[in-house]
């Protein structure tokens, strides 16, 4: 509210106003009536500038034109190599698993390798007692990589024949194999046609094999499993007859020996004409012994008849001759025994060992090491009869669990699976040319 207005109605308010009857109107000075005046009078307001007026020529209208004629070059590439990248691949694959593609059947088995651990016997029928099995694990590793082998490939070729078990069905040329081809091929397209899994928990293998009929799967699985069999039985037979290879090698030379020993004591008993010189020397003994008692009892009798009779009788002659026959033949038996002049002339050392005595020592080192021949071949029987317990131990086997199935309905090829992948590979492969594509436009 401006000052003009509040001043105005100041003033209406101050004339309604009763007037009391003594007051008098008072008449406003000159100035005053001026004043109010002037603040009565409107105020004109200033006026606005216009905007200014744009006259605007009328265009004449642009004729509109299709999609088509609004693409560019690179909008056309791209959906070109969309069509041929991506499009027609997967429409010919899928119309190739659908029509052509022929039918694949698959035979599964299980199996796995496991060895007899024996415990050591506390007797002698422990020592065909057997223990609980397990399963070896770098066998098994083994076993997969002579699964895939060109020792398979070549195995399974001349039993079966891959040109043939594996030749094209119709117009499926991509998922068999052609004819005279080299082993590098059959052994690539084998591997793509079987799937051997390792369990390392449970040391259990998973075989499958793929084929065009449920019989040649099945056929060629079984055959899979006996060759395998056949080398896990020839890894087994190395094995043990590795650890029995030095067993056997000591009692060959323990037994060598002992015959050694045996011949030269057979040589000696020849040479000799006795068996035993110890048991000669002990009749050797008893001789000498009855002799020297016959040759006392002769010159108790010889005293005896001289006190009766005199020295030139025939008696007394015939005694005295007796008893010098006596001993001299007491002297010749223990010359034989050893003692005696024998002795004292050196004989013993004599290479020939003639005498009772040498032979005996001769003998004793003969049976020696007749003994110690025998006592080493006896080890060395223990030696190899526990190698081969440790090599029983050790011997493996093929434990086939699930026998080759046969299929009922084919599982392979993957129709839609493969479709996909087509599709998802080939839209993926577009995908990376077209951004790097815009990449370098941008840059540039």
């Amino acid at each position: 509210m401006t000052d003009q207005a509040q001043t105005k109605k100041t003033g209406e308010a101050v004339a309604r106003l009763p007037l009391p009857e003594e007051a008098k109107p008072v008449q406003k000075p000159k100035n005053l009536r001026l004043l109010e005046g002037l603040l009565e009078a409107p105020v004109p307001a200033p006026a606005e500038p216009s905007p200014p007026v744009i006259e605007v020529e009328p265009q004449a209208a642009k004729p509109s034109r299709g999609w088509a004629s609004r693409l560019r070059p690179r909008h056309i590439a791209i959906i070109s190599g969309f069509l041929g990248l991506v499009a027609l691949p997967a429409v010919l694959t899928s119309l190739y698993m659908a029509f052509i593609a022929a039918d694949q059947y698959h035979s599964s088995s299980s199996f796995s390798v496991r060895s007899i651990e024996s415990s050591q016997p506390a007797d002698i029928l422990g020592m065909f007692s057997q223990a609980s099995s397990g399963s070896t694990f770098s066998d098994s590793y083994v076993l997969l990589d002579f699964i895939r082998s060109e020792r398979m490939v070549q195995a399974v070729d001349e039993a079966f024949g891959l040109d043939s078990v594996f030749a094209p069905r119709g117009l499926d040329y991509f998922y068999g194999i052609g004819q005279d081809r080299p082993i590098e091929d059959k052994l690539e397209y084998w591997r793509s046609m079987i799937s051997v899994n390792f369990d390392h928990t449970s040391g259990i293998m998973e075989l499958e094999v793929k084929a065009f009929t449920p019989e040649d799967s099945q056929k060629i699985a079984a055959f899979v499993i006996a060759q395998s069999e056949k080398l896990v039985n020839e890894l087994s037979l190395s094995a043990r007859n590795e650890v029995l290879k030095v067993a056997q090698s000591e009692v060959r030379m323990a037994e060598e020996r002992l015959s050694n020993a045996r011949m030269a004591l057979r040589i000696y008993r020849d040479s000799s004409q006795e068996a035993d010189p110890v048991e000669g020397a002990k009749l050797a003994t008893q001789l000498v012994a009855s002799l020297e008692q016959q040759l006392v009892q002769l010159k108790t009798e010889l005293s005896t008849a001289l006190t009766q009779m005199g020295e030139n009788t025939p008696r007394v002659r015939v005694m005295r001759s007796q008893i010098a026959s006596l001993e001299k033949q007491i002297e010749q038996e223990r010359q034989r025994f050893g003692s005696g002049s024998a002795s004292k002339q050196g004989r013993m050392a004599s290479a020939a060992f003639t005498d009772v005595a040498g032979r005996i020592q001769q003998y004793e080192t003969l049976e020696t090491d007749r003994e110690f021949a025998e006592r080493a071949y006896t080890s060395a029987l223990a030696g190899l009869e526990k190698a081969r317990i440790e090599a029983n131990a050790k011997q493996r086997y093929l434990a086939v669990f699930i026998q080759p199935t046969l299929s009922e309905l084919a599982q392979y090829p993957s129709r839609i699976l493969n479709s996909i992948l087509v599709f998802l590979g080939a839209l993926l492969a577009w995908g990376v040319v077209v951004m790097g594509y815009y990449n370098i436009r941008d840059r540039n």
